[in-house]
């Protein structure tokens, strides 16, 4: 009977659970983590709902509360390619006149059902800025060190 308690235990589709992570890049740096930076709390999510990207969802899949994994995502499975069709040039007159637009800033645009994205500048002319609509981590690999919390 103790061998199909953790099968019981176990992560599936539908399963709500609680992680601690750790997300960096191939070069070790830090994007994001449960312990520390904007995010400072453990991660709540029904796993296989697709309310996280989609390499993350399914590397839950079939771990245990206690267990501790690390694994790597493609890009194709996180927030997908860099795509250069997805900069666009806007008029300068049609942003906000009471800031000065410069590279790197990030501006927060609407979409025409209300949601927001972010939209970084990437190039300030005279008459036009150059915006970049890809999420900031297209394109990237992303490393994730995960240990589950709970299971619901």
């Amino acid at each position: 009977m103790s061998l199909l308690i953790p099968i019981l235990n176990m992560i599936q589709k539908g399963s709500k659970i609680k992680v601690d992570y750790e997300g960096r890049f191939e070069d070790g740096e830090v994007f994001d983590s449960s312990s520390h930076g904007d995010h400072s709390h453990s991660l709540e999510f029904e796993a296989g709902s697709g309310q996280v990207i989609k390499g993350f969802d399914e590397a839950v899949i079939g771990m245990n509360v206690g267990e501790e994994k690390e694994f790597t995502i493609e890009a194709n499975e996180a927030y997908g390619e860099h795509k250069k069709e997805l900069k666009r040039d806007i008029p300068r007159n049609a942003l906000p006149q009471d800031q000065e637009p410069k590279v790197g800033m990030v501006l927060m645009l609407s979409a025409p059902d209300g949601m927001q994205f972010p939209a970084k500048i990437i190039n300030v002319d005279k008459d036009k800025v150059t915006i970049d609509l890809n999420h900031p981590l297209a394109g990237k690999k992303l490393i994730f060190k995960i240990k589950i919390l709970e299971i619901n």
